[in-house]
């Protein structure tokens, strides 16, 4: 069984190869078995190869900066900011690792929004990434 250590970085070479576009590298932490899951659009994808052919479909230029990865164990959640074609999404990605291997994935986005001018005067501005 990999050490957390181990784990978080597994995962952040995931995003690293994202970025770049390297599909392979990018799946290498996928089980055969794997499934990932987009709840807001209703998505279930099975196994490592469909989960590779869906992300390498895709058509708008993507760049991923991550936020913050924590977890500990068999469950990791990963906060990143995903940019189509320009536009910011933030993402949240939450794996679940049996014997050193994602097993199931959910993840879910959420485009950027102003906030309303009631909480204004209660808030601070978070630091953009």
């Amino acid at each position: 069984m990999p050490t957390d250590q181990a784990i978080r970085a597994m995962i952040e070479e995931h995003w690293r190869a994202s970025e770049r576009g390297d599909i392979a590298a990018e799946h290498a932490l996928y089980a055969e078995s794997a499934v990932l899951d987009y709840p807001q659009s209703g998505e279930r994808f099975r196994g490592r190869q469909t989960i590779s052919a869906q992300r390498g479909g895709h058509p708008a230029d993507r760049h991923f900066t991550v936020l913050r990865i924590t977890g500990g164990s068999d469950v990791w959640v990963s906060e990143c900011i995903i940019t189509y074609d320009g536009a910011p999404t933030y993402s949240v990605s939450i794996m679940e690792f049996a014997a050193g291997e994602v097993t199931h994935e959910t993840q879910y986005f959420a485009d950027p929004f102003d906030a309303p001018e009631s909480r204004r005067a209660l808030a601070e501005r978070m630091p953009r990434a």
